[in-house]
């Protein structure tokens, strides 16, 4: 009778993360041992989590049509709508006093510096009529915009069209004149629909019937006597239509070849191009 050595038993593997857990299963790629807490389906069985980011190293990042991150919620349109209505029950609460401080004046951008006006003036508005239109026409244009664009190309949009409609105002009103309102920006996005609408081919017919009805609106008040109880601002208004239209055509046209790249000159080199403008009106002021 003959006897056989004893077979030592089959060492059971542990998770190469964590140690005290016995798994069977192992990662795909680098067949390293892993526990269900580090199991990633992969296409075939398991990955561990620095396999699946190295993965995710090599895989190209979705993007919009024009090359932002794609938007699930358009973040800016609502924060947008949020500091406009904020901006007008502070306007109602302190009577004319954050209008004072905050509205578009030539006479105070160029006489006390404050540039801020430029801005700041496209979250107010002269009462409910007037925050009605622009908030609609924010909710109703932005979101779209902002899923095409993504949101910091979008925001640079928005704002550029602001500033571009406040520097018009700053070349061509009178230094008493004080005006507040989105619209600028608005006019801004009406000139983005229509360009991104003519880059992928859409019907825009439809888009240029409102930009001329808002035109028309704007230089013959006549056509809505007493609707809005104040004149509107053709300034504002053309200079955000020009803004929009010159920055949404570089979104829109940009090179599919280093386009972040192009995008972002052509967005910089507006602004730079604006805060000139600024520079060269208030020096003429000043003389």
């Amino acid at each position: 009778m003959t006897s056989q050595p004893a077979q030592p038993s089959e060492t059971v593997p542990t998770c190469y993360r964590h140690a005290d857990r016995e798994t069977w299963v192992r990662c795909q790629r680098c067949d390293r041992p892993i526990c269900p807490d580090c199991m990633r389906d992969a296409a075939v069985g398991f990955q561990c989590p620095e396999c699946v980011a190295e993965g995710n190293k090599t895989v190209r990042q979705a993007q919009t049509v024009f090359g932002g991150r794609p938007v699930a919620t358009p973040y800016v349109t609502w924060t947008i709508l949020g500091a406009v209505l904020v901006a007008f029950a502070a306007q109602y609460l302190t009577g004319d006093v954050v209008t004072a401080e905050l509205a578009m004046n030539v006479a105070a951008v160029a006489g006390l510096d404050q540039y801020y006006r430029m801005i700041t003036s496209a979250f107010l508005h002269f009462g409910i009529m007037h925050i009605l239109f622009n908030g609609w026409a924010i909710w109703a244009i932005g979101p779209s915009l902002e899923r095409a664009f993504g949101h910091v190309r979008f925001a640079a949009l928005y704002l550029l069209s602001a500033f571009g409609g406040s520097v018009m105002s700053y070349w061509f009103d009178a230094p008493n004149v004080w005006s507040a309102g989105a619209s600028g920006a608005v006019y801004g996005l009406f000139a983005a629909i229509f360009i991104v609408g003519r880059r992928l081919r859409f019907d825009v017919r439809g888009v240029v019937v409102i930009i001329a009805l808002n035109l028309a609106i704007t230089f013959l008040p006549w056509l809505i006597p007493g609707v809005f109880g104040f004149r509107l601002s053709w300034t504002a208004h053309v200079g955000g239509l020009i803004t929009g239209a010159v920055v949404s055509a570089a979104l829109a046209y940009a090179p599919r070849a280093n386009r972040t790249l192009v995008q972002t000159v052509a967005l910089v080199g507006v602004a730079v191009l604006l805060v000139g403008l600024t520079v060269v009106r208030t020096a003429q002021l000043a003389g």
